[in-house]
């Protein structure tokens, strides 16, 4: 396993963080203590979860295998608040009154008197980001958080937030966890350079594309079976009805593919190791639903592209932007000589 800064903190994470999602629901109780042991001794030392992530069951899982796990002491725990966790009309969003119950009650589910990472899940058009921000910067008064992180915000929203928290003098964000896979490269076109500007590591959620990079959908029959698509074709981003028509993700999928077989190695690791050597990454989550997706995902901890790989993948990926400013003389115009003039 290798490791890098938490974004521009000290803090030092594995470049694969271990996602729970699934805990819970697609996976239980057994089956995801097993993988948080593999992971950890795999050297995987940064652990991933949500509030709302199977109504709160997730982090009691993590909270339960924390408790028995000699690897506590080493692992670097994250999880969100922002969605609801009630039907009340406080029982959502940014504001003060939820974010300091839903910080409380993740505490208590994981069982731990910190945090070390607190990431607003989402942006939230309501509360003012002023509140939102004093919040987070209480909490890691307090010490109850030991950084604040962003997940799901635009370039835009990002930059505002870190404007925001310069100009009070408040502790910096070090994170951002946003979409990101071969499959979904806009966030190159601002969020990226955002984050770059603000110091702030990306921590990808869905780095295969929700299983499309693993080869395992047909284009051409609807999915079956025990998979997230087989179980619901229509399901959110990754929709088989949308991503089945569209050239780009044959083109990807056969790209990865090209490489995979030449490699002997699998397709998710091919696809794992183009994104985490991406600009600005601190570390990509995996969601495995079983021991064996995430023994293959582990497998690509050590593993990197070449450069003509790397190009064919980027190639192939490429969203396309249409005109200016993302294409064409917009992307001449991001650098210039030092020299300046027109000579």
């Amino acid at each position: 396993m290798e490791y890098r800064t938490l974004g521009t903190s000290g803090a030092v994470v594995s470049t694969y963080t271990l996602g729970t999602m699934t805990f819970g629901n697609e996976t239980d109780e057994a089956g995801a203590h097993v993988q948080l042991d593999r992971y950890t001794e795999a050297g995987g030392n940064f652990i991933d979860t949500a509030d709302v992530y199977t109504g709160g069951v997730s982090e009691q899982i993590v909270g339960r295998w924390l408790a028995k796990s000699s690897a506590r002491d080493n692992v670097v725990l994250a999880t969100k608040g922002r969605f609801p966790t009630g039907d009340g009309p406080n029982d959502v969003g940014t504001s003060r009154i939820h974010l300091r119950k839903a910080l409380d009650a993740s505490l208590d589910r994981l069982g731990v008197e910190h945090i070390d990472l607190y990431q607003l899940h989402a942006w939230d058009p309501v509360t003012p980001l002023e509140e939102t921000l004093s919040f987070l910067e209480d909490a890691v008064r307090a010490g109850k958080i030991a950084y604040g992180g962003l997940s799901n915000f635009t370039g835009w929203q990002l930059q505002k937030a870190c404007d925001l928290i310069g100009y009070r003098g408040w502790s910096k964000l070090v994170t951002l966890q946003p979409q990101y896979n071969l499959l979904v490269r806009e966030i190159e076109w601002e969020i990226v350079p955002a984050a770059q500007e603000n110091g702030l590591g990306l921590l990808p959620w869905s780095p295969l594309g929700g299983g499309w990079l693993t080869g395992k959908y047909s284009f051409d029959e609807e999915p079956t079976g025990a998979t997230r698509l087989g179980e619901n074709p229509d399901r959110g981003v990754e929709s088989w009805y949308r991503r089945s028509r569209n050239q780009r993700v044959r083109d990807v999928v056969d790209a990865v593919r090209e490489i995979a077989e030449a490699r002997g190695i699998s397709m998710a690791q091919v696809a794992l190791a183009w994104l985490v050597d991406r600009p600005m990454i601190t570390s990509v989550i995996l969601g495995a639903r079983t021991l064996e997706q995430l023994d293959d995902n582990l497998a690509a901890a050590d593993l990197h592209l070449t450069a003509e790989e790397t190009a064919k993948l980027d190639e192939a990926s490429d969203p396309g932007a249409a005109d200016y400013p993302y294409g064409g003389p917009g992307v001449a115009q991001r650098g210039r000589p030092i020299t300046g003039g027109r000579s």
